[in-house]
């Protein structure tokens, strides 16, 4: 298969791409190729595949609200060439048999690689550590440990985990939030809360177990990753982590960039997450985290879940957000068009740094030739309505629904196969 994309724009000028044998086969003005399908590219924009260090693929087990090939179809129109799938499945993602399932699930699908995520305990009951080992020399040969959902919150237990995973160069990828001190939460801890009168979840839980995992990991040389951090005390703590030469990395949410705890006043579940919805104050400095790099990348953290688990009464809702189709609009609209980073910078924190966190090989890479074609052609000028009913994914609980976004997939490539074309699917 062969594929000209013409006058495209590569990093600060516009150029022609040849993909062949499932490769970067020429880059330069003017090409020509004979047999292959030509694209014209005219303003538009080439990016290497985004990467999902975060997503919820919920096979198997929870079918009801997502599967494999649903799930990694809405990767595909989001742009996405890998996602990484969390291990909260049922059964757990805990053994080399499970994760090997995921896997073989993901090629089946053929939409994206799939990469599944490692539990760090047994059943995410944070009593014992799982089969790291045995599932770091599977098939699956997963690198990234992660009981999210759930804090690894026994320190003794972290520390093993870390200490464990510096044998095969793997990571563990902590959901901080410290149990104890959000019993029974159900927003940001705040002004909002103390006016509806729901209990809060304060920022403190998450920055306590941060701020614990930190002096963990530089204590035994390991690497640590924070998923979704969303306050400006995390922020703070992860800067200073850096600035001692700590091996810790961070990721935020869209949703995180963009949404505030002043929507949960209308006690819509849609806006129900873990971690929650925070201030003005949190959004800006998580922002500034990212463009600085202080947080390294942009993770979805994509929560789909059947209707009836978001249809109900607040405290009943169930915690989660989709976002694989709208990530890539979120991050334009509020870094890139904000001025706040460039294009080349989004592409590292959405492609480039995800891939290198994960130990993911062939994706991630610049658009050279001889480097695998995993990409992404988008539209910047381009304006859409987020709409959940039209989107590949089976859950329907987007928190940006209805909202008038900047930036649309035209075009992905897994391996120089189109996986969209026109903004559509297109079956493998």
């Amino acid at each position: 298969m062969k594929t000209l994309i013409q006058n495209v724009t590569v990093g600060g000028g516009q150029t022609d791409l040849l993909l062949a044998d499932g490769v970067v086969a020429a880059v330069g003005p003017g090409l020509s190729a004979d047999d292959a399908t030509v694209l014209d590219a005219t303003g538009l924009r080439a990016l290497p595949g985004l990467v999902d260090l975060h997503t919820h693929l919920r096979e198997p087990g929870r079918e009801d609200a997502e599967t494999v090939e649903s799930g990694t179809r809405s990767a595909a129109r989001g742009g996405y060439t890998s996602v990484f799938a969390m291990a909260n499945t049922l059964p757990v993602a805990d053994t080399a048999g499970v994760v090997e399932q995921v896997q073989r699930l993901g090629e089946e699908a053929g939409w994206v690689d799939v990469r599944p995520v490692g539990a760090v305990t047994v059943g995410l009951a944070g009593q014992q550590l799982a089969e790291l080992g045995a599932m770091a020399d599977s098939r699956a040969a997963v690198r990234v440990f992660s009981d999210d959902g759930h804090c690894v919150s026994d320190a003794v237990l972290m520390r093993r985990a870390l200490e464990y995973v510096k044998a095969f160069d793997g990571v563990i990828a902590q959901h901080a939030e410290e149990p104890r001190l959000t019993e029974g939460a159900q927003m940001n801890e705040g002004t909002v809360s103390a006016v509806l009168g729901l209990r809060g979840w304060p920022s403190v839980a998450e920055e306590a177990v941060i701020a614990r995992d930190v002096l963990l990991a530089d204590h035994v040389g390991s690497r640590l990753h924070v998923c979704h951090l969303s306050t400006r005390g995390s922020v703070e703590i992860v800067r200073w982590a850096k600035q001692r030469g700590v091996q810790v990395t961070a990721e935020v949410t869209p949703h995180h960039l963009l949404l505030t705890d002043e929507l949960v006043r209308g006690y819509d579940p849609v806006y129900k997450v873990n971690p929650p919805l925070r201030t003005q104050a949190d959004v800006e400095a998580v922002r500034e985290g990212l463009a600085d790099g202080t947080i390294d990348i942009v993770a979805t953290d994509h929560a789909p879940h059947p209707v009836e688990a978001k249809d109900c009464e607040w405290s009943a809702a169930a915690m989660g957000m989709t976002g694989l189709e709208t990530a890539l609009s979120v991050v334009q609209h509020t870094m890139v068009d904000t001025g706040l980073m460039g294009w080349d910078t989004l592409v590292d924190r959405m492609s480039s740094a995800p891939a290198r966190i994960g130990r993911l090989a062939g994706h991630g890479l610049p658009l050279e030739v001889g480097n695998p074609a995993n990409l992404v052609l988008v539209d910047p000028a381009a304006r859409w309505t987020v709409d959940p009913a039209a989107m590949a994914t089976a859950g329907r609980n987007s928190p940006f629904r209805g909202m008038e976004l900047p930036g649309k997939v035209v075009a992905t490539f897994l391996r120089g196969r189109p996986t969209v074309l026109d903004s559509e699917l297109v079956t493998p």
